[in-house]
């Protein structure tokens, strides 16, 4: 990464702890270098989107959040993920629905909340380090558009 370039820590959001080491080993295997927090429940991660409770004091910088739907809890990922969207100080956070959850219904619910993707994880290993490098192409665009510093106004930040 440039000096110039944005590191923006990338936030797994999953209960499970075997898909958040498949997607960060696969991360590193596509050269994402970005800093990666893994975190088990929707409140915690919504206290880290808001810089709340243990993340009061996180730098004011925009993560990017793969946020799976089915977590333990009361917040599941699309309350998440509506929250997010729906405050002023966290909308443009690109969050990207990473889920085994398939069901067309919550895929449209996801988009219409305004998650910026939505990727099945596959339960055949090969289809999931394939949408992982998908994923990476994606970041790749993020980390670009972030490097460049313009924000959708047409000013820099």
């Amino acid at each position: 990464m440039s000096a110039n370039e944005t590191a923006f820590t990338i936030l797994i959001v999953d209960d499970d702890e075997g898909h958040f080491e498949l997607v960060r080993r696969n991360l590193r295997r596509i050269a994402v270098s970005n800093p990666i927090l893994a975190l088990q429940d929707g409140t915690r991660a919504l206290d880290y989107a808001f810089r709340r409770g243990e993340f009061a004091g996180r730098a004011a910088e925009d993560p990017l959040i793969l946020l799976d739907i089915n977590m333990p809890g009361t917040v599941n990922g699309v309350e998440v993920l509506r929250q997010i969207k729906a405050s002023p100080i966290t909308q443009k956070i690109p969050v990207i629905m990473l889920s085994t959850t398939d069901d067309p219904r919550e895929v449209a619910r996801c988009y219409e909340l305004g998650c910026s993707v939505y990727i099945t994880k596959p339960v055949d290993s090969t289809q999931f380090i394939e949408a992982i490098k998908r994923l990476g192409c994606f970041l790749q665009i993020i980390r670009l558009a972030k490097a460049g510093g313009a924000t959708p106004g047409g000013g820099t930040e």
